[in-house]
């Protein structure tokens, strides 16, 4: 392979990881209805903003065209979140996503 089709990969990949660490970025701000829950820890809701700050932050562990972090931080965030909302609610009021 040339380096035109290395180049070409590597932005296919940049945009692919851009993509997915939008939709989860999307997802997130989705789930901050589950901060106004009071039974919600505040560890979890301080997880949420601390994943919104990292991702939109010029500051990465890993350089941006590289989103694998990003994705990993909101994936995170959305886990603990949805968990602290699922050990919160009853099982009667519990939404399937």
């Amino acid at each position: 392979m040339d380096g035109n089709t290395w180049f070409v990969l590597a932005a296919v990949a940049a945009v692919v990881m851009l993509i997915a660490a939008l939709y989860l970025l999307v997802r997130v701000f989705q789930a901050r209805k589950l901060l106004v829950d009071a039974g919600i820890p505040m560890r979890s809701k301080a997880l949420f903003w601390t994943a919104v700050v990292y991702t939109i932050s010029p500051v990465d562990l890993l350089p941006d065209p590289i989103y694998l972090d990003d994705i990993g931080i909101l994936l995170v965030a959305l886990k603990s979140l949805h968990s602290a909302a699922r050990a919160v609610r009853p099982p009667s009021e519990r939404v399937r996503p």
